[in-house]
This record gives C-alpha cells, structure tokens and sequence, in this order.
C-alpha cells in the first residue's frame, strides 16, 4: 500500500470522522490523524484529543475523494441557500 495523502484539515475529529464517514460510505478507504498543528492551539497538548486533524486517503483515491467532498459541499450550500 503507498503512503497516504493528505485530502483536507478538518477542524477537529467529529469533523474528520464525518468527512471518513462520507468517504467510506462511497468505498474508499480514509483515515485522520492529529496535525502538527494542533500542537499548543489554545494550551493543548497533542495527545488531549482536541484540535486539527489531516484526512488522509490513498494517493490513488485522492482525485475521487476530492470529487466526492466537493460535492458535499455544493449540496450543503444548496440548502443553506434554500432556508
């Protein structure tokens, strides 16, 4: 298996596994991990569990996996648009 590739940064892990969820409902294979990022936002330390994470697919199924969140977002701002 190649090493995975970052697809986004999620605000935090409900976000992420939310983004996971959404992938693997569609087949491809998704993971996250906490970014050097988080490292001290707002006091934390890495390992507190809050903070950014990095969505990680295979290189193979980034160009879907960009597909598939970009549409996601189009159907959320149609309906934010229609309230």
């Amino acid at each position: 298996m190649t090493e995975p590739v970052r697809l986004t940064v999620a605000r935090h892990e409900p976000e992420a596994e939310l983004i996971c969820g959404l992938l693997r409902s569609e087949g491809l294979v998704c993971t996250y991990r906490i970014t050097d990022l988080a490292f001290g936002q707002g006091g934390e330390m890495p390992f507190s569990g809050a903070g950014p994470r990095e969505v990680l697919v295979r290189l193979e199924d980034l160009e879907a996996a960009r597909g598939i969140l970009a549409s996601a977002v189009d159907i959320e701002d149609a309906s934010s648009d229609a309230e």
